[in-house]
């Protein structure tokens, strides 16, 4: 019988949303990538009853409960689940690979079959909006989510390409503030006016005609100057919430600064409060991060760097001799 299963997934990158509030239009959708490190890491152990341990416990007893009230389990499963991930709602999806991560890590130790990303996201209550945390969990990559429409629950893959490994992604997270999440978020959509109908074609065009072209054929400034016009013309929707494109005016004049200095390709992940600046090469990030450091410009904040991830999350299963990796 499998004791222990063990998940590593990457965290996600959000750079905008192409439309919401359109009932005749698929909703949401938008392109992010999958990043780590940072990653979340859960360990599920056997136990004489069920217990949590490290960081998120809460959330992760929700997740819990969730999923085996959906797989119509008789309880709570026997085992100890254990979670070490970055700060959550600092905009790196991290809320959603916990709970996907969790849910997989369940099926494995529990010994029923995988499913597939609709059913293993609904398990959990993840993708209500954004599908590219729940892609990315199982694909890793560049993502681009079309959005759905009534009655699904899980917005479409419309592309997955490869991020070329040689690039990196400087992180910063300003202090210790956080995005908008829960009812906050619910609130915030709520009270936010359609998309104006010619701005998506405008996204669909930046993300079809630029980004993808500039991914696959290595491109790094086309790319990141795709992201910029991309994040802050899908920001722009946001502003009747944020006051601007931008979570704030720290954020706003932070992504400014950086493009200053060269580096075209800056956004807000999700609501934020992190910024991610995407650079072609080790080299160029530790610069762009050193430069951070020793500036004022990011005071208070946390500067890290990020490789972009190719692949999935990792599950490796251990049993009594043996384990195995999938």
């Amino acid at each position: 019988m499998t004791f222990l299963v063990r998940v590593r997934t990457p965290c996600r990158l959000h750079f905008g949303m192409f439309s919401f509030g359109h009932p005749d239009q698929p909703q949401f959708g938008g392109i992010g990538a999958m990043v780590g490190p940072p990653t979340v890491n859960v360990t599920i152990t056997s136990s004489d009853c069920f217990r949590v341990a490290g960081n998120m416990a809460f959330r992760v007893l929700q997740f819990v409960e969730m999923a085996s009230s959906a797989w119509q389990l008789p309880g709570l499963p026997g085992c100890e689940v254990q979670v070490q991930s970055p700060r959550d709602h600092i905009g790196l999806g991290v809320g959603t690979q916990i709970g996907l991560a969790v849910a997989a890590g369940l099926r494995r130790f529990l010994q029923l079959s995988d499913l597939p990303p609709n059913e293993l996201a609904l398990s959990v209550g993840r993708g209500t909006r954004s599908a590219v945390g729940t892609h990315g969990f199982h694909r890793g990559g560049l993502l681009i989510d079309a959005g759905k429409r009534g009655g699904e629950s899980l917005g479409r893959l419309a592309y997955r390409v490869a991020v070329p490994e040689s690039w990196r992604f400087v992180l910063i997270s300003p202090g210790d503030q956080q995005g908008l999440t829960g009812d906050l978020e619910a609130s915030a959509f709520a009270r936010l006016p359609p998309v104006p109908k010619e701005v998506t074609p405008q996204l669909w065009r930046i993300a079809e005609e630029d980004m993808i072209p500039a991914a696959t054929s290595s491109d790094c400034a086309a790319f990141g100057d795709a992201v910029y016009r991309f994040s802050r013309l899908a920001g722009e929707c946001f502003a009747p919430v944020q006051g601007g494109p931008f979570a704030s005016q720290e954020i706003a004049r932070l992504i400014q600064s950086i493009r200053s200095v060269g580096v075209p390709g800056v956004g807000q992940s999700s609501w934020g409060p992190t910024i991610f600046a995407v650079t072609a090469n080790d080299s160029a990030a530790q610069q762009l991060a050193d430069w951070l450091i020793n500036s004022s410009h990011a005071a208070a904040a946390s500067v890290s760097i990020a490789s972009p991830c190719n692949q999935g999350a990792e599950i490796v299963t251990s049993q009594v001799g043996s384990s195995r990796t999938s």
